[in-house]
């Protein structure tokens, strides 16, 4: 095989640096002898920042990872990890990426090198577990619904027929029992209705969030008091948004209900308080569609937060951290949000629980698609 020439080693040299893939070149003691463009972006720092110093500088996962790296140079394999979680410590930022670092074949004059190649995922993941969470609400709440009308039906025949028996007692001390028949039916129905959520057609208008975050705060400051400090942080410059008004407070409500009970039962020695927060996000992606222009709320409190395994079934019916909790609230209200085209995320640990509302905004120009619709 002919030796490279100067023309294949610059052409070499320009598509790496086209490449949108971090490249980093690292020699025995995982040191940067070279870096890429995309790398430079990703490090958010200058290449000649990046050269001549350990990789251990700029980001590492655990210990494990650094091993890894040492034992593929030593043995001359590949090493490849997906879904790593690495930190950067200028910045303190974490990023989830998938990287491969393989061993170049070794020379007197360059010695063992190692070429690393670092892909960030986030976005990927993020769209990912945004699909999922959409597709597996619609999923569950088609189930829920089935289900619902399934145990209606029998509860009006269950409830007809202890008003019956109780015409027939001879002894008015035992319609006793019959009313608590037709109660727990009734209490049962209630519960169905919930699951079903509301048969009512949106009515979409125009309107300011705030409108919504501030009336959420009457209500909860007439029901609490001065128990919960409320802090506001709203961005006053956010346009208006088609939605339905009082499904909208519906929403909130809930989330801010939960803040509050989870505070109130879980004292601590720092102030109770729930946060709204209003921001604009753009060029966002919700499901499949970007949109040029979302609105956030962010519900947040510094209770005790959220286990990790309720988390990830947050959204999902009959799922609840509270004794008294019927796990309904959140599923309607991520489905009262799916609605209007949005979502509902939740981060959660200790001392931070945030539920983030996304909502599209649109152009009064365009028609509002979602107006109509109803699950």
């Amino acid at each position: 095989m002919n030796p490279p020439t100067a023309y294949s080693a610059n052409l070499s040299h320009a598509l790496l640096e086209q490449l949108s893939v971090a490249v980093l070149l690292l020699d025995k003691n995982l040191c940067v002898l070279y870096a890429n463009l995309a790398a430079e972006q990703l490090f958010e720092t200058s290449r000649a920042h990046l050269l001549n110093r350990p990789i251990t500088l700029f980001f590492w996962e655990d210990d494990d990872c650094l091993d890894a790296l040492h034992q593929a140079l030593l043995e001359k394999r590949p090493y490849t990890r997906r879904e790593a979680c690495l930190h950067f410590p200028s910045s303190a930022q974490v990023m989830t990426l998938d990287y491969t670092a393989t061993p170049l074949s070794e020379t007197e004059q360059q010695g063992q090198q190692l070429l690393v190649e670092l892909l960030p995922q986030d976005r990927v993941l993020h769209l990912s577990r945004q699909a999922s969470l959409l597709t597996a609400n619609q999923v569950t709440r088609a189930l829920v619904q089935g289900m619902a009308h399934e145990v209606k039906n029998p509860l009006g025949g269950i409830r007809g027929a202890a008003q019956l028996l109780a015409q027939q007692l001879p002894n008015s001390e035992l319609k006793e029992y019959t009313d608590v028949i037709i109660d727990e039916a009734d209490r049962l129905s209630q519960l169905v209705d919930r699951m079903l959520g509301s048969h009512q057609q949106m009515n979409f208008t125009w309107i300011n969030i705030h409108q919504v975050l501030e009336r959420v705060c009457l209500i909860l400051q007439a029901e609490v008091g001065d128990a919960i400090k409320l802090v506001r942080d709203y961005d006053p410059s956010l346009p208006e948004l088609p939605a339905d008004l009082d499904s909208l407070i519906q929403v909130v409500l809930n989330l801010v209900r939960n803040a509050a009970q989870a505070l109130l039962e879980n004292p601590s020695e720092r102030p109770a308080t729930i946060s709204l927060r209003t921001r604009a996000l753009r060029q966002f992606t919700l499901g499949t569609q970007r949109h040029r222009l979302v609105c956030l709320v962010e519900v947040e409190d510094n209770g005790p937060g959220i286990d990790s395994k309720l988390l990830k079934a947050l959204f999902y019916p009959m799922v609840t951290g509270r004794t008294q909790g019927t796990g309904l609230g959140l599923p309607i209200a991520q489905a009262l949000v799916q609605q209007h085209n949005g979502l509902i995320k939740c981060d959660s640990q200790v001392g931070s629980t945030i539920f983030r509302i996304f909502l599209p905004f649109k152009s009064k120009l365009a028609p509002r698609s979602g107006a109509a619709r109803h699950d």
